[in-house]
């Protein structure tokens, strides 16, 4: 298991937020999902046999959202 964070550009509505979580956590391979509104972060947790961090990054952009960095740390 891996956890990614990824930091986005400024979200300007919850709905923004409802609409990532969702987008995200409909993914096979994405085991938890986190948007923080006021930190225009995303924290998943994902299981790297189904899918990679890049491909998370690839769907949010898909959501219309930007992408401005991402760390990617191993779980214990």
């Amino acid at each position: 298991m891996k956890k990614v964070i990824i930091q986005l550009g400024t979200l300007t509505c919850p709905s923004c937020m409802q609409k990532i979580e969702q987008g995200l956590s409909q993914q096979t391979g994405v085991e938890k999902v986190k948007v923080l509104f006021n930190a225009s972060k995303v924290k998943i947790e994902i299981n790297e046999k189904d899918i990679q961090p890049e491909d998370l990054s690839k769907k949010i952009e898909a959501l219309g959202y930007d992408v401005e960095g991402m760390k990617v740390k191993e779980l214990a």
